[in-house]
This record gives C-alpha cells, structure tokens and sequence, in this order.
C-alpha cells in the first residue's frame, strides 16, 4: 500500500512539474518589471530600507527578505563597497538562474562566429566592388584618351616629320646590321684572322715538319683551354668542362709529354680520339665558324687530337718515333703475333678502363655531388643532350624511363656508343689513307656546318629585318591617322614642309625594298651570330 502511495505521489510531482517551471518564468517576468509609480509612492520607509538592504527582494517570494534594519553588505569603505556591488543590477543572483540562461550562455561562440563571418563577407563584398570600380575607371580612361587622340587634329607637317623620324631610324637600324659597327667587335674579327692562319700554319707543319706538330698542339691548347675554362665559368657552362673531350686531351698531353713509353696509354688515347671524339663532331654540331671563338675551341678540342695522333703514327719517320715516342713505334712495327700488335679487342679493353675511371669519376663528382645545382638549371651534357635529341627514338627511349633511372640508361648508352665508335679503329691505325680519309670527311662535316650557318643564320637574320623595315612601311601608309591619303603613296609623291613634291610624278614610295626576300639568301657575314652546338 506504501508503494502504490508513493508510485502515486512521483506520478502526481511529474504532472506539476511543467506548472511549477511555468510559475518560475511568469515569477522571473513579474520581477524585472519595475514597480509602478503608485506602489513606489505608498511605499513605506520601512519597506524601502528594506528593499534597499536585502537587495534582491522580490514580491514573488522567491527570495525571503533580510531582517529590517540590517543590511548583507560589511563594515568596509564606501569605495569597497561601491567596487564589490559593481555589475550587481546586470547579473541575476546565482539562486535565481534558470535552465534558459545556461542554454543561453552556451550559444554564445556560435552567435559570435555568425558575426565574424558576416563581416568578413562583407569586407569582401567591398573589396570586389572596390576593384570593380577601379577597373570601370581605367577602361574608361583609355577610351577617352584614345578618343582624343583621334579627335585632336595634327598638322600634316608634323605628321611627316614623325613618319620620317620613323623611317630614319629603322634605315639606320638596317644599315648597322651591314656595316656591322656594333655586331662585328674586335675579339670577333682576331678571332677569325687567328682560325684562318690556324689553318694555314696547321697544314704547312703536318707537309713540312711533322716531328714538330705535336708542340703546335701543345701551344694552342695552352692558348684555347684557359679562354674556355674563363668564359664557361663565366656564364655557367663550367661542368662541361668535365666531359670525354677534355679528359681525352689530358690523356694525349700525358701519352706525348709524360709518358711516350706507355703502350696501353698510348694505344686506348688513340682509340678513344678517333672514336668518341672525332664522332662527337656530328653529335655537338661543330662546325667552323671563323669569327665565333668560341666555335673554333669547340671544333680544336675535338678535331687536333686526331690529327696529332694522325701524325705521330703515319707521318713522322721511324728513327724521331723511336728516339721521342718509343711506344709508337714499338707498336707499329710489331710482328702480328707479338702482343704489342694491338688487334680490336684489345683496344677495345684498354681503352674501356680510362673510360670507366672517367664515366665514375663525372657521375659521382658532377651528377650526385652537383645534383642540387643541375637541378636549380646548371646545364650539362646530360641535360643538353637529352633537351636536343628528346624527339629521337633514344631520347624518347630515356625520357621513358623513371626518372631515377634515366642517368644510369644515359650512361649505358654512351659507353655503346663509344665501342661502336671504336669498332673502326684498328683500320685507321694500320692504314694512312684511311686515317686521311676519315678525318676529312669530319673536317668537310664541320665545314659544312659553318657555311650553314653563315648562309642560313646571317641569311635569315637579314632577311627578317628587311622583312619587318617593309612591314612597317605598309603599316605607316595605312595608319588611320592621316585625314586623307598618306604621304607615303601619294600619287605625287610624299609632300615636304613647303609643299613641294619630293621624289618627283608618278606614283611613288618613301622606300623602295623590292619584291620579298622570301628564297633569297644573303651571304654577307657581317649579322649577330646564333649559338648552334
């Protein structure tokens, strides 16, 4: 009977539960309202001392009145006082908050993100109509300045002077590219002076005084290797210096000067000359351009090794081999079955060990411990060749490749091309004519490729610049800025300042180019020179 009461009594406090919140808001409502004036005027001394003293009692009697006369606050100060009651009257008391005030107080980050958002929305929104209005203004801008320009009336004569002032200057713009007093320079025209009598000197030693033609090989890479070293240092091409061709002149400077003795020295220099870098002629694109310094070192560095070697093995006598180079000589006079005659394999072998200590020594001096650099944009012959030849079915074959993979396939393919280079060797070795042949036939492929550059480059470059001087003539007839027809294809010819007609009657230009240079080439060499490797 106990529990079906007390079941009773829990059923009955949860339907008064929602009466009793109901009462507690209407309560918290009634007590904000202020008093109204007649209550505040009947009420007694008492009653507000009261008030004043408990401070927070209501007529709700939720909170009970303190005991007249006495008061919550201490014996302290006014201004302690006054400091401890501060924000009392804004907050309620803590016995009077309720489930909404806390609900409330929880929302508040939400409410205050809300705000940031909108007013960065609308900062926004200012700064798009603010480059909105910036753009209207400027494009409005150009077109009334282009408007006046078109309105303002120029008088003819100035019109003629600008046209005329423009001409003057691409006619001198053309006539320094002829003259060439900026583009040929004093270095250029040594340089082409010292190629020529290069050559001159070079074919007279090799007829008259071949014993001494190694020391004229010795002199000019004294003479060229300094230059190279500054000007590709200079401008970042200094890993270069690191390929085959120089390490193949270092071989050959050591073979002639340190040790003549060394048949395998000897004999793998030889092999690697008349391979890899005679070859490399057709791979780099050498050629002989008389005024390009730079060309003409490119094509030393390649071509005078082989023609030293050329000349020590089938041109000097027996008696100067043996007494200054005795490997030489103990080579090309060996029996056929003494193991100084050097047949293709082993050429093959003695020469692969320079080449392995040389392809080593760049991949780990320049490749990995310059890999930083390479990557930043320092070229090398890596780099370049897989640029210029990436249309090329071995390019194509090492782009293909991973990129961590592309340096070791890159090596493996220029090791076979270097024995496949190789191959023919024993054949210039053992046969003069075929050695002479062989290296005319690269000197004619270098040669070839400096006519085609001067024919070509220069040729074109002349062209392009008659090309544009004709260009803006026509530009410069049609221009709409002359009120009427142009001076330039008057039917009297262009007027001058005083109204005379210039040039004569008849239909007339200011400058007569002739028919397009289109098929036309120019062979002077006097033009600004195109690198072509």
């Amino acid at each position: 009977m106990d529990d079906i009461m007390s079941s009773d009594a829990k059923s009955e406090h949860r339907r008064s539960f929602p009466f009793d919140l109901d009462q507690m808001a209407a309560a918290k409502e009634q007590d904000m309202k202020p008093p109204p004036d007649d209550a505040r005027g009947l009420q007694t001394p008492y009653e507000a001392a009261d008030y004043l003293s408990a401070g927070s009692g209501m007529a709700s009697g939720l909170n009970t009145p303190s005991t007249p006369g006495l008061s919550r606050t201490t014996s302290m100060t006014d201004f302690t006082s006054n400091f401890d009651s501060f924000g009392q009257n804004d907050f309620p008391p803590v016995d009077r908050l309720t489930m909404f005030d806390i609900l409330e107080n929880l929302a508040l980050p939400q409410r205050l993100e809300k705000m940031q958002n909108v007013v960065h929305n609308q900062a926004e929104k200012v700064r798009r109509q603010r480059a909105k209005l910036t753009s209207r203004a400027l494009s409005s801008k150009n077109v009334v300045v282009d408007e006046w320009r078109k309105r303002v009336n120029v008088k003819p004569e100035e019109q003629l002077d600008k046209y005329r002032k423009r001409m003057r200057e691409s006619v001198d713009r053309l006539g320094r590219r002829w003259t060439d007093a900026k583009t040929v320079t004093l270095k250029e025209k040594i340089s082409f002076v010292s190629a020529v009598v290069n050559i001159f000197i070079s074919a007279y030693m090799i007829g008259a005084f071949p014993e001494y033609f190694h020391y004229w090989y010795t002199v000019q890479l004294l003479y060229f290797m300094p230059i190279r070293w500054y000007s590709y240092h200079k401008i970042g091409f200094h890993y270069f210096l690191a390929d085959l061709c120089y390490f193949v002149n270092l071989l050959l400077v050591l073979s002639i000067w340190f040790f003549p003795q060394s048949k395998r020295l000897f004999i793998s220099t030889y092999c690697l000359a008349f391979g890899n870098n005679a070859v490399a002629i057709a791979m780099w694109r050498n050629s002989l351009v008389f005024h390009s310094l730079d060309k003409v070192t490119s094509l030393f560095i390649h071509i005078m090794p082989c023609a030293t070697l050329h000349v020590l093995v089938h041109l000097i006598s027996p008696e100067v081999q043996l007494a200054k180079f005795p490997a030489v000589h103990t080579i090309k006079y060996s029996l056929p079955d003494a193991p100084e005659h050097y047949q293709l394999r082993d050429m093959i072998l003695w020469a692969t060990l320079p080449y392995a200590f040389w392809q080593l020594s760049y991949h780990f001096l320049i490749t990995v411990r310059k890999r930083s650099k390479i990557a930043a944009g320092r070229p090398t012959s890596f780099t370049w060749l897989r640029r210029s030849y990436r249309g090329n079915f071995l390019g194509k074959f090492v782009l293909s490749c991973p990129e961590s993979m592309q340096e070791i396939v890159f090596m493996g393919i220029q090791y076979a091309y270097a024995l496949l280079t190789m191959l023919p060797c024993p054949i210039w070795f053992w046969y003069r004519w075929a050695s002479a042949g062989f290296l005319m036939l690269f000197f004619t492929w270098a040669s070839w490729n400096g006519a085609t550059y001067y024919i070509d480059v220069f040729g074109k470059r002349m062209e392009k610049e008659l090309d544009s001087l004709r260009k803006e003539v026509a530009r410069m007839a049609k221009s709409p800025e002359l009120s009427g027809q142009s001076p330039f294809t008057s039917p009297n010819g262009p007027a001058g300042m005083d109204g005379t007609i210039i040039g004569g009657a008849g239909r007339t230009t200011a400058l007569d180019l002739g028919p397009a240079a289109h098929g036309r080439h120019v062979s002077n060499g006097s033009n600004i020179s195109e690198d072509a490797r």
